[in-house]
């Protein structure tokens, strides 16, 4: 494993560039460009731009005429609530767009929040109004009115035009269109530009070539509209930062929740089916020796049982307090993985470089998270190696890493490049660093190695 600052990683050479036989290059960018307009991804684009075109005449009408007479109304009482409705309108208008981008541009346009009114009358409206979803999708038709509307003409007229041109010798031949030129002469001929007539098959041809070739530009044109369609939803019919970052905390409360919840189930049961149960066995003995005592009898054997029963009983007390907080982390993070690299079945070895002292919540997390990791090599990886790196990371953070020799793949498909997908046990890891505004990454190829990486703040969440 690399000793390096940065989050560590593993590096696998990749192989060499395949040599391509000369010109190969040029002909397959040549049948790339012929064989672009007969795509399912043009014609989606082009389906696209219609539908924009004829929304967007509908989306100036609706800011027109709805939010128009809205703000009017909004004089007297009863346009307000009407100026709130219209104004929520936007998010109906959001979640079209948003279909219409996925499957048309096959872009990743994930769901806002969802509008969550006060309570009352008054409640509702002032959430209404301080809706910014709302206000957002309302932005997007404004802007929406000028690419859809405007530009999407343009674009429309474009196609029409080389449509025709692309057609005009079948036009030219089928009709019989004369132009008659300053001087008096008559000319067969549809287009003119100035004294020049198209007049003859060569000058017709080689206008219809013209349309033909235009007709394989057109998909790079309509890509080209549509980048600004695509980018424009991304940034405001998308949750923002801040929408992102309270899901994440709101996940992170009911992970913590979850958590505590299933602690306290836990030590409940241990103490009940466990502890408690010694306890009361101790209990009768001391007063089962206690009646021998009154009558003169020898309780030596069972005052012996009831001091071996309380060892026990304060053993299982040990380890209930070692699963809340482990006594190692007393000494530091160091000490407590030196313990579980030498409880651990596999060989581990532990390299640890930390300028600072983590926080205490920040030193837990680490340690149950490589302790998690660990028992989930010896389970399943089928390794035998295993390395346990923790490094600093960046000016406030630390990474803690676990790389084994294993059999890896233990990932899904990625949402995001470089996030890891958690699957099975990670998922609980993911949901515990990120609840410190900390992340996991995973490395794991099928036939392995398996390097996952914690990178955590030193102090705690912000």
């Amino acid at each position: 494993m690399s000793e390096t600052a940065a989050v560590p990683t593993l590096s696998f050479d990749p192989p060499g560039p395949q040599p391509n036989p000369r010109g190969s290059g040029a002909r397959d960018a040549l049948i790339t460009f012929l064989a672009t307009p007969f795509r399912a991804r043009t014609w989606k684009e082009f389906a696209y731009l219609i539908i924009v075109f004829v929304l967007g005449g509908l989306a100036a009408l609706y800011l027109f005429l709805a939010i128009g007479v809205s703000v009017y109304l909004s004089l007297f009482v009863i346009g307000v609530p009407l100026l709130a409705v219209m104004l929520l309108g936007g998010r109906v208008w959001g979640k079209v767009y948003r279909v219409l981008g996925a499957v048309l541009l096959d872009a990743a346009l994930p769901e806002p929040p969802p509008f969550t009114p006060r309570p009352g009358l008054i409640g509702w409206l002032r959430s209404a109004f301080t809706d910014r979803t709302s206000w957002r999708a309302l932005l997007f038709l404004l802007v929406e009115v000028l690419f859809g509307l405007i530009i999407g003409y343009g674009v429309l007229m474009i196609v029409a035009i080389t449509a025709l041109v692309a057609v005009s010798p079948i036009l030219w031949a089928t009709r019989n269109t004369v132009n008659v030129d300053a001087q008096g002469v008559p000319h067969h001929s549809m287009v003119q530009f100035g004294d020049y007539y198209l007049d003859t098959w060569p000058r017709v041809l080689g206008f219809g070539a013209v349309g033909v070739l235009g007709f394989f530009l057109l998909p790079w044109l309509f890509r080209g509209v549509c980048l600004p369609h695509r980018l424009l939803s991304r940034w405001l019919l998308t949750p923002t930062a801040r929408d992102h970052q309270l899901a994440e905390l709101r996940e992170s409360r009911r992970v913590a929740v979850d958590d505590a919840a299933a602690t306290l189930r836990r030590l409940e049961r241990d103490l009940h089916d466990g502890t408690q149960a010694r306890l009361v066995s101790i209990a009768m003995m001391l007063g089962r020796a206690e009646e021998r005592m009154a009558t003169g009898g020898d309780a030596i054997e069972l005052i012996t049982l009831a001091r071996t029963g309380s060892k026990e009983a304060l053993a299982e007390l040990r380890e209930l307090v070692r699963g809340i907080h482990p006594p190692a982390l007393e000494l530091g993070l160091e000490p407590a993985l030196e313990t579980l690299a030498a409880r651990c079945a596999i060989p581990v070895e532990l390299r640890v470089l930390l300028p600072v002292r983590p926080s205490p919540a920040i030193e837990a997390i680490a340690y149950f998270s490589v302790a998690e990791l660990l028992t989930n090599v010896v389970k399943h990886a089928a390794a035998t190696r295993i390395w346990v790196a923790v490094l600093p990371a960046g000016e406030d953070g630390l990474s803690v890493a676990v790389r084994d020799n294993g059999q890896g793949g233990v990932l899904q498909p990625a949402e995001l490049p470089g996030e890891a997908v958690a699957v099975g046990g990670l998922s609980g890891l993911a949901q515990r660093a990120r609840s410190v505004d900390g992340s996991l990454f995973v490395d794991s190829p099928v036939g392995g190695p398996t390097l996952v990486t914690l990178v955590l703040p030193i102090a705690g969440p912000r």
